[in-house]
């Protein structure tokens, strides 16, 4: 081997080590994620990144959440994330590997991240270990990280985790905060129309309000609602 192909591959292998190191760090434990089973977290890292925005520009910023188990959620609430995010949830392992393969297509050709292919259970691992960052390796952490949650919690698990830390608005975080601020009514007694357009708002919680009249919320609110009665919901 000559000297220029082993300082080669020593690169190559020290990069390699490194990513290897980043992801250990960056990932979180086994028994971390087998805790949520019966503990629910404290701030998430979206919580925590909203917080040192908010402080960068000298904002005061106060977060409002409630938590409430699965059986005080409306059913129409739950078929509303997943049909508007998630419409294999029952039946994947935490990802959707097929879209997960496309969006990678998509945004190797494009050079940027501009496809979305998080399930219920990534965005889950998101909102509790990452950030609002789109960059590939970020995309990579929480596929691994969703594998975990779908090994280690129930289904039904997952989805009152994520109903009750995904953001809804500035400092709006879960669904019982999210109802009780824009419709005065608890999670339990949403409609179907109100969980169309708090599920409509979802993929820009900080841009748009289920209240709002404008084109996008109407338009996701509207697709959501036929997914909806398609399946018989």
């Amino acid at each position: 081997m000559t000297p220029r192909k082993h300082t080669i591959r020593k690169v190559v292998l020290g990069l390699a080590l490194l990513f290897v190191v980043i992801e250990a760090v960056m990932l979180p434990f086994p028994w971390t994620v087998a805790r949520l089973r019966t503990h629910n977290p404290g701030l998430t890292a979206v919580m925590k990144e909203r917080i040192r925005q908010a402080r960068a520009r000298d904002e005061h910023y106060k977060i409002v959440q409630a938590f409430v188990p699965l059986s005080r959620i409306s059913p129409s609430m739950v078929h509303a994330v997943i049909v508007g995010e998630d419409g294999t949830f029952y039946e994947n392992d935490g990802v959707d590997w097929y879209e997960v393969q496309q969006s990678f297509k998509k945004d190797w050709k494009d050079k940027k991240i501009v496809r979305g292919s998080s399930t219920i259970t990534m965005q889950l691992a998101k909102n509790l270990w990452f950030s609002t960052s789109r960059d590939p390796l970020t995309k990579l952490n929480e596929v691994i990280s969703a594998f975990m949650l779908d090994h280690y919690l129930t289904k039904n698990r997952i989805l009152e985790l994520y109903l009750n830390y995904i953001e809804f608005g500035r400092g709006i975080f879960g669904v019982e905060a999210a109802s009780r601020t824009y419709f005065g009514e608890s999670a339990s007694r949403l409609t179907r129309e109100q969980a169309a357009r708090l599920e409509a708002i979802v993929p820009s919680p900080i841009r748009h309000s289920p209240n709002s009249p404008s084109r996008f919320v109407s338009f996701r609110t509207n697709i959501i609602l036929i997914r909806m009665e398609a399946r018989g919901w």
